[in-house]
């Protein structure tokens, strides 16, 4: 099975009420275990790399990896490169193999979003592949990406309107008062914001920070139109907390194999409640496999 777009698959999942998880994948094992839990739980997903994990990896092998790791298991599965800045490692990303790639030029004045958004359609949306924008500032750390707290704004809905029939990008991640990383309190999502977003632009809508939110806060964005829920340090926190305990209980242990498969249980438990949350359990059709 090859790897898909994410734009028929989010189309779908908004038609539909439904999320689709965007995990963030650091090592090439972790794509397998992600697969393996999404195919048990019968749910398309999102494989999700940032720029520091291509530089670390390499964009082709990521793209071999997560081609042979869909056909194993034959889940609907999207690659994408999130919060890129840089249009030269779009250009590479997008000729190994990924299917998804998001130009986030939110530190940029409105009209700088709308032509490195635009240049980018320019050239992944002839070949389909799904290009993801950002409108406002999401807070918190992303790798190189840095919002400080008295930085992150709010998407405006009108702005939100006139990005989208300027660049035609075919999904949006407004900054909605999510924040990435773990949160210092409670989030504070302006689900009023979100309503009104969904109003004015017919487009799956994306999540970011979408760890650590309260479950019943991530299925009211899901049923308000974000179609995309990426999770990224739970991920990761689980897989790493996992491996201290192994070794707190087993100081001696030197198998990888030991080790790394609490590691792997531990994660794909994350995989798997995450897609419950958003509702996409069951939801392999023949649409999210062409």
């Amino acid at each position: 099975m090859p790897l898909i777009s994410t734009t028929p698959m989010l189309e779908q999942a908004k038609r539909e009420k439904y999320g689709i998880v965007a995990f963030n994948v650091h090592s090439l094992d972790s794509i397998y275990w992600v697969l393996e839990a999404a195919a048990e739980m019968k749910s398309p997903v999102i494989l999700q790399t940032t720029v520091g994990t291509v530089k670390s990896l390499g964009a082709e092998n990521i793209v071999k990896v997560a081609t042979a790791a869909a056909d194993f298991y034959q889940v609907p599965t999207g690659l994408h490169l999130d919060h890129c800045t840089d249009y030269e490692v779009i250009k590479k990303a997008i000729r190994a193999g990924y299917t998804s790639v998001m130009i986030d030029a939110s530190k940029h004045p409105f009209a700088e979003n709308v032509q490195q958004t635009k240049q980018v359609m320019d050239l992944a949306a002839s070949l389909g592949v799904n290009v993801e924008a950002e409108l406002g500032k999401v807070g918190g750390v992303e790798e190189e990406v840095v919002v400080s707290e008295k930085d992150a704004q709010k998407a405006v809905p009108e702005e939100c309107e006139e990005f989208v029939a300027l660049t035609g990008v075919p999904t949006l991640a407004p900054a909605i008062g999510t924040a990435h990383g773990i949160y210092k309190g409670e989030p504070n999502i302006d689900f009023d914001r979100i309503e009104e977003i969904s109003k004015l632009v017919d487009i799956p809508l994306v999540l970011h920070g979408g760890s650590a939110v309260p479950e019943e806060d991530v299925r009211k964005c899901v049923a308000l139109g974000m179609s995309k829920v990426n999770v990224s340090t739970e991920l990761k926190n689980a897989y790493s907390v996992a491996i201290r305990e192994h070794f707190a209980a087993q100081p001696n242990s030197l198998d990888p194999r030991a080790y790394l498969q609490t590691a792997k249980e531990a994660a794909k438990e994350m995989v798997i409640s995450k897609i419950k949350i958003v509702g996409s359990e069951g939801r392999i059709s023949p649409l999210t496999i062409k």
